[in-house]
């Protein structure tokens, strides 16, 4: 495989966490990074024998493709920029803070046939791969992704800092049309919601309930399948899935068993940067495309428009 010359815009705490992962790939070389403080650029060019740069565009004839983990308003700038110049992107999410910038994105990537990807890192969760062995139709969906309060992430609202993960999976998995929602949520520690639940019903029938907070003592990140071929449970944290199934049993009773699922242990972020230069290398489509990027961040929106609307008593 050749070797992939890549840039690191945003050097923050997933931007480092990128930069990792990147190093250990054997087909990848990080050039340079960018950052507008330019200390966190200095240790990152230290650390990974770089350059460091204060501004994104002089990336630019340096780089294959590039990872952008920045603060959500300048996600639709930042990466107009790289796509419009031929280069892979690799963009964490959300898309965008808007379905027309997210429309402009797709578009451009599409006409320059360039691989574009989003950064649901759950996609690649060792679980997540397992249960597509193990997956029918679903029927009702439950989850529940609740962290204590960080400030960063907090320049969006919880729908599109947490929920917005589990929304990317359920749309995944159901592979239908959205027919309504309803939500509610609050703000608590930010001028944002923090805490918002969603109830999404598809044209195929299946429902989800949907919980996001950043307002919680623990952490838990957890979805639960229910349908006609079974229950199925996916601890995300500890990477698990719990897999049962109906049969007849021998005196015709109805019995629960487990399905035999094999759980690969990998890192989920690693396998996501992975995937994303095997595209580039390959000149083949994202697991995750703009397209799926934008259809969730459509949902994610107007969950959030559906909280605007109602009224919680005190």
């Amino acid at each position: 495989m050749r070797e992939i010359r890549v840039g690191v815009v945003g050097i923050g705490h997933l931007g480092n966490y990128h930069l990792q992962k990147y190093q250990k790939l054997p087909n990848s070389k990080v050039v340079g990074v960018v950052d507008n403080v330019e200390e966190n650029a200095r240790k990152a060019s230290e650390t990974y024998n770089c350059k460091a740069l204060s501004d994104y565009r002089d990336l630019i004839g340096d780089v294959d493709a590039v990872s952008i983990s920045v603060p959500t308003i300048s996600h639709h700038m930042i990466a107009r920029h790289f796509l419009e110049a031929g280069v892979d992107v690799l963009l964490e999410k959300p898309i965008a803070v808007s379905l027309q910038e997210a429309d402009d994105l797709v578009r451009i990537a599409e006409e320059k046939n360039l691989v574009f990807q989003i950064g649901f890192v759950e996609r690649f969760n060792p679980a997540i791969i397992a249960l597509k062995t193990v997956m029918a139709k679903p029927l009702f969906i439950e989850a529940h992704r609740l962290h204590p309060f960080f400030e960063r992430g907090t320049d969006v609202d919880v729908i599109l800092d947490l929920m917005i993960h589990d929304l990317d999976i359920i749309l995944h998995f159901v592979m239908s049309p959205v027919l309504n929602v309803e939500a509610v949520g609050v703000s608590v520690m930010s001028d944002k919601v923090d805490i918002a639940n969603a109830r999404i019903t598809f044209q195929s029938g299946c429902v989800a309930n949907v919980t996001a907070s950043r307002v919680t003592g623990k952490t838990m990140q957890k979805i639960r399948f229910f349908g006609t071929n079974g229950y199925h449970a996916v601890d995300f944290a500890k990477r698990d899935l719990v897999s049962l199934s109906k049969r007849n049993g021998a005196d015709g009773q109805i019995e629960i068993t487990g399905n035999p699922v094999e759980i690969k242990n990998h890192d989920p972020l690693e396998e996501e940067i992975r995937s994303f230069l095997e595209a580039v290398t390959n000149r083949t489509p994202a697991i995750v495309s703009g397209k799926d990027g934008r259809d969730v961040l459509e949902l994610a929106l107007l969950v959030s428009e559906k909280i605007k609307t109602q009224e919680i008593p005190l």
